[in-house]
């Protein structure tokens, strides 16, 4: 939210009476209490936050990257008509004049067809809601992008209807004269004062709580998922409440939405507190993010233990992030700007696993009122990723962990490493390892992974096709015991993981009955990915702790016809091939299997 300042008027004290004399937008009766979480259909939880992003650009994001690479959900901007000022800033779209579906992101239809199109690639829509008040009085504009008039400066909105008597009033609600917000430990004045000068709403009164409640339903009928609830902190919980309970289930998944809201922390009334509000959702960490930029411009080997005892909200009633609109422009967060520490952040918050993930890509920026890319008129034009935007969900290591992050879902942080300044290395449980180096030099660790031996795609640097095991790019070679030998390049990072079950995947345990020299070791390899593909270099190393059998277990897709064989790498460097015919077999279904050769 922009933060404006200038001097206001006092509002009549008569101003806030009469609101409940006023009619409803829609009739609602639903009085469920809103949940707190809610995944999409493919079971992916990671929101791509695409800041002003247009409705066609959204849906083509949707189709060709996010339901493709396994996100949850997309986050799209204030949908609403909004205010139209000379320049364009980006913060218009946070000063609604009403409530119908045309903004400078496209128009209504345009955006109904966008929701049917994520949903068909599986990804989720939220709408960022704007329901702390209206466009500010401070304005001399009467223009706006959908055509609905209004003027701001006598607290009149024609197509939700709203008079004076709809906003709060000095000294009835509001104590200081000028409706400005001088203490920001103080509820009344948090939340009945005027935020930078825009028109705060009355959401005590049945009226107001209606008309919103009739706006997100209007939202949950053309498929919207969820809701982040913009400038939350600024509406007492208990009307936020009440506004929610009105809100019908969603159609695609009939549950209730997810809701996450804006609450920015640092009061020190608990009434403005973060989790003051978690009755009614999710909130989003600030401090998460604020702590990220402290350790990836320090030492993230302090990042062993982040989690709640550093301060923060617990996983299960927040949304994390790295940056958002007004935090890459305010400098309390990573950005774009920063080059590799944005990124290293974002895989770090993708591997992580605590909480609600997002991943935010908007428009490039000088000055922190610019637009976003648009025409004449202000209408944002479609996102081109090469020109104008930093498109962070696309790229290919913050895209890739989107999958890892899917497949290590509940598994618990294990196998941590760390130099003691900026290599950190650790596993999820027995399904994904990741290693950040946070360094400007390369650094090469001999670690322990957590994963089952065999070859894995390091999906930083290449595409993985979890069906197949196909890799587009870099391997490495999970030992019997677990570890692995892993370079891992200035400021970048490598990271493995087991597709999920889903994807249709079996443990197969390989042993051969060999006796061998000092010196020479037994290698798998065979011809699929997973073993190699008959490269030598990417053979499987078999563990030797049940002399002569050695085994190893390695991860091979369902229902694959496999043929492999064992060899010898002996002390000069040289390969020894087992004689005879390869091996051949078919995995199963599903499980584990067992095979013992002979030599």
């Amino acid at each position: 939210m922009k933060r404006i300042t200038s001097q206001r008027r006092a509002r009549p004290r008569w101003a806030a009476v009469g609101a409940l004399l006023a009619g409803a937008v829609l009739p609602l009766t639903l009085q469920a209490a809103p949940a707190r979480a809610a995944t999409a259909p493919d079971g992916g939880d990671v929101i791509a936050n695409l800041f002003e992003w247009n409705w066609t650009s959204v849906a083509s994001e949707c189709t060709n990257v996010l339901g493709p690479k396994g996100y949850g959900a997309v986050e799209v901007a204030p949908p609403e008509d909004s205010i139209r000022l000379s320049g364009h800033p980006w913060w218009e779209v946070y000063q609604p004049i009403g409530y119908d579906l045309n903004s400078r992101m496209g128009n209504a239809a345009q955006f109904a067809s966008m929701v049917t199109t994520c949903h068909n690639a599986g990804v989720k829509v939220y709408a960022d809601a704007v329901l702390n008040h209206m466009a500010g009085n401070n304005n001399t504009s009467t223009d706006s992008y959908g055509g609905d008039s209004f003027n701001s400066s006598t607290e009149s909105y024609s197509q939700p209807g709203y008079t004076s008597a709809d906003f709060h009033a000095s000294p009835a609600n509001c104590p200081n004269s000028d409706l400005s917000i001088t203490d920001w430990n103080n509820q009344a004045q948090v939340q009945e004062c005027d935020l930078s000068n825009l028109e705060d709403l009355y959401t005590e009164t049945t009226h107001v709580r209606q008309t919103e409640a009739g706006y997100l339903n209007s939202l949950v009928a053309d498929g919207v998922d969820g809701f982040r609830m913009d400038a939350a902190k600024h509406i007492n919980a208990a009307d936020m409440a009440a506004i929610l309970a009105q809100v019908s289930n969603t159609t695609w998944t009939n549950s209730r939405p997810y809701v996450y809201q804006e609450v920015i922390p640092g009061s020190t009334n608990g009434a403005l507190q973060p989790a003051a509000f978690e009755s009614n959702g999710s909130v989003i960490e600030f401090t998460y993010a604020q702590d990220l930029k402290a350790q990836f411009t320090g030492d993230i080997a302090n990042l062993k233990t982040f989690g709640q005892s550093w301060g923060l909200e617990p996983s299960s009633a927040s949304t994390s992030m790295v940056t958002n609109h007004d935090t890459e422009r305010s400098g309390s967060t990573l950005n774009y700007k920063s080059g590799a520490n944005y990124i290293l952040a974002n895989l770090f918050e993708l591997a992580w696993g605590y909480d609600v993930p997002q991943v935010y890509a908007s428009f490039d920026w000088t000055n922190s009122d610019d637009s976003p890319p648009a025409d004449a008129n202000g209408f944002v034009t479609n996102t081109d990723c090469s020109n104008g935007w930093f498109c962070t969900d696309r790229n290919q290591g913050v895209a890739n962990m989107v999958g890892w992050h899917n497949a290590t879902a509940g598994q618990s942080v294990a196998n941590w490493y760390d130099d003691g300044t900026n290599l950190i290395a650790f596993s999820r449980g027995d399904r994904g390892w990741i290693a950040i180096n946070n360094e400007s030099a390369a650094k090469t660790v001999t670690v322990e992974t957590g994963l089952p031996a065999g070859s894995y795609c390091d999906v930083i640097h290449g595409d993985l096709t979890p069906s197949t095991g196909a890799c587009t790019g870099s391997t490495v070679t999970v030992a019997g015991n677990g570890t692995a030998t892993v370079t891992v390049p200035a400021m970048d990072a490598v990271a493995l993981y087991l597709p999920n079950a889903a994807s249709g995947t079996v443990g197969e345990s390989f042993g051969v009955n060999q006796t061998t020299s000092w010196g020479q070791n037994v290698y798998l390899v065979g011809s699929i990915p997973a073993l190699g593909s008959w490269n030598t270099a990417q053979a499987i190393p078999l563990s030797s702790s049940g002399y002569p059998v050695w085994r190893g277990t390695v991860t091979l897709p369902a229902n694959t016809y496999v043929e492999y064989k064992y060899i010898l790498k002996n002390s000069d460097g040289s390969i020894t091939w087992e004689p005879g015919n390869n091996h051949s077999f078919t995995t199963g279904a599903s499980g584990n299997g067992t095979l013992t050769d002979t030599w």
